[in-house]
């Protein structure tokens, strides 16, 4: 995905290369480091001094980006930690601090947007509501109360919740669809650590038992989110589908070695018919997926009115075709890649797990129809 950056972005990209390999390498994620409180803040902290979390957001605003298109040099960051498995809410906190930056109010932008940037603290965006409710609103709902926002209901998935992490609600309202920023640590807010499949990082259940928030958590205009929702959701889309690529393209880059290392009836097991055919066939897929998810934040970035649409389609198609690759890699592999040593599993997990997040290949899909009023 990195091959026609600019200067400037592989002055950025080679930079974050020699961050994770000096702070997270495989063998670090293996160890689950990142839930260690210390060791999170100070990984986030060295990652807003390399700008990670700062190119959704104006300059004006102490942000910025390397090329003028922040969403596209997000997702080459994004792409990059893919495909060494990172933990963290990078795609979370980048969401939140956007939709700071385009919708929040004065004491929003001074006090938690420039923590957010300077990876003084993170953020995650509470969307995914529970089985059963279709609307990604639903699950959690807001009624304004004497002076007060009150939450109540339950959101999932919820990525990499900790002490310091603030948390963006989007919640169904009797008005609309509104959003509103809970601190760390607000009574009635209990967050409920969940088994996940991807063990690179941590999800949680977050649920609202009638918690009480100022007016001045509101981000936005009451009832009135949908639009911002909307292209959250496709710059949330096109981040974890970058990630997902950069982890389809180290699997296959992976597997390509074997194949060509492994001897099986005095030949490299890469040599036989079968295994080229299928090789062909992930290096289609991965080449494919790079070239959407390329189109959807170059266009998403450029605001050029087809962002959504374009990021739907990344979405839905790198879904399916990320976890066929890593399925297929197993196969290569054989007996090997089922070994809980092997890293394969790992790929398998962060690329089956990212399918799911933020909507499914068969919810994008819907939603592609819906955006294009069929």
């Amino acid at each position: 995905m990195d091959s026609n950056a600019t200067d400037d972005q592989k002055v950025l990209l080679e930079a974050c290369v020699r961050f994770i390999q000096q702070t997270c390498p495989l063998a670090r994620v293996r160890e689950r480091s990142y839930s260690n409180i210390t060791y999170a803040a100070d990984y986030r902290r060295r990652a807003g001094e390399l700008g990670w979390f700062s190119m959704l957001v104006p300059e004006d605003l102490g942000g910025g980006n390397v090329s003028g298109n922040g969403v596209l040099d997000a997702a080459l960051v994004a792409y990059k930690r893919g495909g060494m498995l990172q933990p963290g809410p990078f795609v979370g906190t980048s969401v939140v601090a956007y939709a700071l930056s385009a919708a929040g109010n004065e004491e929003q932008r001074e006090k938690v947007l420039p923590a957010l940037v300077s990876g003084e603290a993170s953020a995650s965006w509470a969307i995914s509501p529970p089985a059963g409710h279709a609307a990604m609103e639903g699950g959690v709902t807001a009624q304004f109360r004497r002076g007060a926002y009150e939450l109540s209901g339950c959101k999932t998935f919820v990525q990499d919740v900790d002490e310091s992490c603030w948390l963006l609600v989007t919640a169904a309202t009797d008005d609309g669809v509104s959003q509103y920023l809970v601190p760390p640590g607000t009574p009635a807010v209990t967050v409920v650590a969940l088994e996940s499949l991807d063990i690179s990082r941590q999800f949680s259940e977050v649920r609202f038992e009638g918690a009480q928030l100022p007016s001045s958590a509101l981000v936005g205009i009451a009832g009135k989110a949908s639009d911002l929702v909307a292209r959250q959701l496709a710059i949330a889309a096109v981040l974890t589908v970058a990630e997902s690529v950069g982890a389809m393209d180290h699997d296959f880059e992976m597997t390509l070695r074997y194949a060509k290392d492994r001897i099986a009836f005095g030949r490299p097991i890469g040599s036989f018919q079968a295994i080229k055919h299928l090789l062909a066939d992930m290096s289609l897929q991965l080449e494919m997926s790079k070239a959407i998810t390329l189109a959807a934040a170059k266009s998403l970035g450029a605001d050029d009115g087809y962002g959504l649409e374009a990021a739907s389609m990344a979405k839905a198609f790198v879904g399916d075709a990320g976890v066929d690759l890593a399925q297929n890699c197993f196969q290569i592999f054989g007996g090997i890649g089922f070994t809980w040593e092997h890293d394969q599993h790992l790929y398998l997990r962060r690329i089956t797990t990212d399918a799911a997040l933020y909507g499914d290949p068969v919810w994008h899909r819907e939603r592609l129809c819906q955006l294009s009023g069929l």
